[in-house]
């Protein structure tokens, strides 16, 4: 079950948001009931969190809250049903940051979703490889889903 909600006064296409988390969930051979709540909030309410969880002052663009750390499934065995988490994510930051790099605030939050989704299932970029592959995958991701739907 994927749930969107958008608390703020930004325009977002929640079933879109929905479906791509539903394609990329998919492709990472998640089963179908697994959990995932998608956020929309303001940039008070996103530095409250960034503060309370990251130690971090200001808001940021995406945060991800795993639950039951669920890792990618494979075709023949996917990853089983279970509480995959939370995203939340600033659409007015997303907004400035696509300014930034020339295309759409719904584009920056579709990268940001997805980004967050990879993140639950338990990739990272701290390390130069693991940005690298969790990096080439997110758009990879993104850019499938684009040209589908």
């Amino acid at each position: 079950m994927i749930e969107v909600n958008n608390e703020t006064d930004a325009t977002v296409d929640e079933v879109e948001f929905a479906e791509l988390a539903r394609y990329v969930l998919g492709e990472m051979h998640v089963a179908d009931g697994a959990e995932l709540a998608i956020m929309f909030v303001d940039e008070e309410a996103m530095e409250q969190l960034h503060l309370q969880w990251m130690d971090e002052p200001g808001a940021t663009d995406v945060l991800s809250f795993p639950m039951d750390e669920l890792r990618p499934g494979t075709p023949d065995e996917p990853t089983p049903p279970g509480l995959l988490g939370d995203i939340v994510v600033c659409p007015s930051v997303a907004a400035r940051q696509a300014a930034t790099a020339g295309h759409s605030a719904e584009e920056e939050m579709l990268l940001l979703t997805t980004h967050g989704i990879l993140h639950l299932l338990g990739y990272d970029h701290v390390e130069p490889e693991e940005e690298k592959e969790m990096f080439a995958l997110q758009r990879n991701l993104l850019l499938t889903f684009l040209a589908n739907r």
